[in-house]
């Protein structure tokens, strides 16, 4: 069982799933979770694989460590879009990206280039060139070296797939913890993205998200933590982590009115597919 300070386990799922984003070197105080203890209690509520992703290059490297350390884990690399203008600033964002670069084809574990993308929340007008110049870097990388681009966009839905547009999107795009509304559902939709959804989608007030949801294709939907971010109700405040999973796939059952386990099993092909295949 977790420790005292973190949630308690929630009920298994009838079939496996994947989360396809978290942070599994990104702890929480007390709460950080050994990456065999995470890994232990994700598989026992039916999270067996998960996407670690490295968003910044210490990140990076140890997610690409770590992805070849289990047979359960594979890598994303990347600067962070709220990286980019400190990089840049600091004039080591070309050499930043060109270790980004050599991350991506270091190792077929690593299937993803991203978490890229825009944040215009965190960053200011300022920081806006310096964070389009990596998001179109990071693009080409995914292209160059075939890897799936997962993509961060919050409060910049506009501009994200405008530079996608422009620079012409990878085969393979995922849009992480996808806040958008049913229209920009629909909009990502018709670029051939899949949309993941993350515990921001059990919160209350999220009813354009749940809205989102509903109109998202089956083969197109995805599920994630963000760990040790954006815990599911009933737990919001507290640390997350990828057995918390279940109670996010619960709420897209209710949400669609699916049956659990054939969601489950939707879910886990999707992954395959946005991923480049099992592993």
């Amino acid at each position: 069982m977790p420790g005292s300070d973190l949630p308690a386990l929630p009920e298994p799922l009838p079939y496996p799933v994947v989360d396809n984003h978290c942070h599994l070197d990104l702890g929480r105080g007390p709460s950080a979770l050994p990456v065999d203890e995470a890994l232990r209690l994700a598989g026992s509520v039916g999270v067996t694989r998960i996407v670690q992703i490295g968003c910044d290059l210490p990140g990076a490297r140890w997610a690409v460590e770590t992805a070849g350390a289990y047979n359960a884990v594979v890598a994303g690399v990347s600067l962070h879009p709220n990286e980019a203008p400190r990089l840049a600033a600091a004039g080591d964002l070309d050499a930043a990206l060109a270790e980004i670069d050599r991350l991506a084809g270091s190792s077929p574990r690593v299937r993803a280039v991203g978490e890229t993308g825009l944040d215009y929340f965190r960053t200011g007008p300022e920081g806006v060139e310096a964070q389009q110049e990596s998001f179109r870097a990071h693009i080409a990388l995914a292209k160059k070296h075939g890897k799936t681009l997962v993509i961060h966009d919050r409060d910049a839905h506009d501009d994200v797939l405008k530079v996608v547009d422009s620079e012409g999107a990878p085969d393979r795009v995922v849009m992480h913890c996808f806040s958008g509304d049913a229209d920009f559902a629909r909009a990502c939709v018709e670029r051939g993205f899949w949309l993941s959804y993350a515990g921001t989608v059990t919160f209350k007030n999220a009813e354009p998200l749940r809205a989102a949801l509903a109109v998202t294709p089956p083969d197109k939907m995805l599920v994630e933590t963000d760990a040790p971010y954006l815990t599911p109700m009933p737990h919001r405040g507290r640390t997350n982590a990828s057995y918390l999973v279940p109670l996010t796939v619960r709420a897209m059952a209710v949400t669609l009115g699916a049956d659990l386990a054939e969601l489950c099993r939707t879910i886990d092909a999707n992954t395959d597919a946005a991923f480049g295949g099992p592993w």
